[in-house]
């Protein structure tokens, strides 16, 4: 079922000499859409035109790349193709949804205060990003160089393993975001790469800048709402009530579990479904002020992290004070030539696909 046709992931890809298209991911191997379906809006080089017509055309156009997956024509071995960003990026937003992973960093950078600050239960606390930073996964990442206080390369160079969300339907300026559903084209795993003694030194009083924006790994496939309608659950519960612009109208919260290897060694399996604030929430946040919303937005549920299962490395190591055990070596924080893979999958075995990364010196 992990990549059966229940699920159909969109991506884009090439093969050698020939322009990039969209194609959806059946087993191993891609179906092309632009020759399968005959749409010029699947021979563009990115998913933006197909995401922009919305929640009816793409459910017509699953249907009918379900048809075309079952009968084999236009597949493509996954071997033969070039995997390439699936979208191109208009903003992106990084939220900080975890009640645990937010209670561990509160623990870890401000010992003897209370772990989250007052409006933490109040709003899905987020910040915006650089979206031209966005990388598709397998991008190598170069180690980022900054104030620590003194000038070098990060010393803490950290993972942060979470879920991201592509908007498709657009939200005017001065408006607000309707149904989740009817922006939301579908989920990637995204790796939101973090120098954690940067953002230390620089986060106050303003929060992550360069800390942050060195990059972002995004998945190469985007997986439809549409496949995840038997992982929805109900989120989890809130005290104090949110606000009503807050309050969830249907269930958005999802049944997944994360895995996050480092060399080829698991170290963490975290669960999405302990998320306090659901992605149908941070979209009402994001829009409530008037912000508009565009084809190609992506927002992030910030590190995902559940009881005894956390998604980033200064959790894991408790800021490098308990070492990661590796065959044969030890990790607090990323070395060069470290390799990251996170994974994830629904309770019923369908996989989101991978993100993965490996780690280059500094320059």
């Amino acid at each position: 079922m992990s990549f059966g046709l229940g699920n159909l992931p969109y991506g884009v890809f090439s093969r050698a000499g020939e322009p990039r298209r969209v194609g959806v991911r059946v087993g191993d191997h891609v179906l092309d859409l632009a020759a399968a379906l005959g749409r010029d809006v699947f021979a563009a080089p990115s998913l933006n035109p197909f995401l922009a017509l919305g929640r009816t055309a793409w459910q017509e156009a699953r249907g009918r790349a379900r048809e075309a997956a079952a009968a084999g024509d236009h597949l493509i071995p996954l071997a033969e193709v070039t995997l390439h960003l699936p979208v191109e990026v208009a903003d992106y937003v990084d939220f900080y949804a975890s009640l645990e992973h937010a209670s561990n960093l509160g623990r870890i950078l401000r010992p003897g205060e209370e772990p989250l600050k007052p409006n933490w239960r109040h709003l899905p606390v987020g910040y915006h990003g650089r979206a031209g930073s966005v990388v598709v996964s397998g991008t190598p990442i170069r180690r980022p160089c900054g104030q620590r206080p003194s000038f070098g390369p990060s010393a803490k160079l950290d993972i942060e393993a979470e879920l991201g969300f592509v908007v498709g339907v657009p939200a005017p300026l001065g408006g607000r975001a309707g149904a989740f559903e009817d922006h939301v084209f579908g989920v990637a795993l995204v790796n939101d790469w973090s120098a954690r003694d940067i953002q230390a030194w620089e986060y106050i009083p303003l929060g992550p800048f360069l800390g942050k924006s060195f990059a972002t790994s995004m998945s190469a496939w985007i997986t439809p709402l549409e496949a995840l309608e038997e992982a929805r659950v109900e989120g989890r519960s809130q005290d104090p009530e949110p606000l009503p612009y807050l309050t969830r109208q249907t269930p958005w919260g999802l049944d997944l579990t994360l895995r996050i290897d480092l060399n080829g060694e698991t170290v963490s399996t975290p669960s999405y479904r302990d998320m306090y604030w659901t992605p149908d929430q941070m979209l009402a946040h994001l829009t409530v002020n008037g912000a508009g919303l565009r084809t190609g937005d992506l927002f992030a549920s910030g590190t995902v992290s559940s009881a005894g299962q956390p998604g980033s490395l200064i959790e894991l190591t408790w800021n490098g004070a308990e070492p990661v055990k590796l065959p044969g070596e030890t990790r607090t924080f990323l070395e060069d030539g470290d390799t990251v893979t996170i994974t994830a999958w629904t309770s019923h075995g369908m996989s989101l696909g991978e993100v993965s990364g490996t780690i280059l010196p500094a320059t």
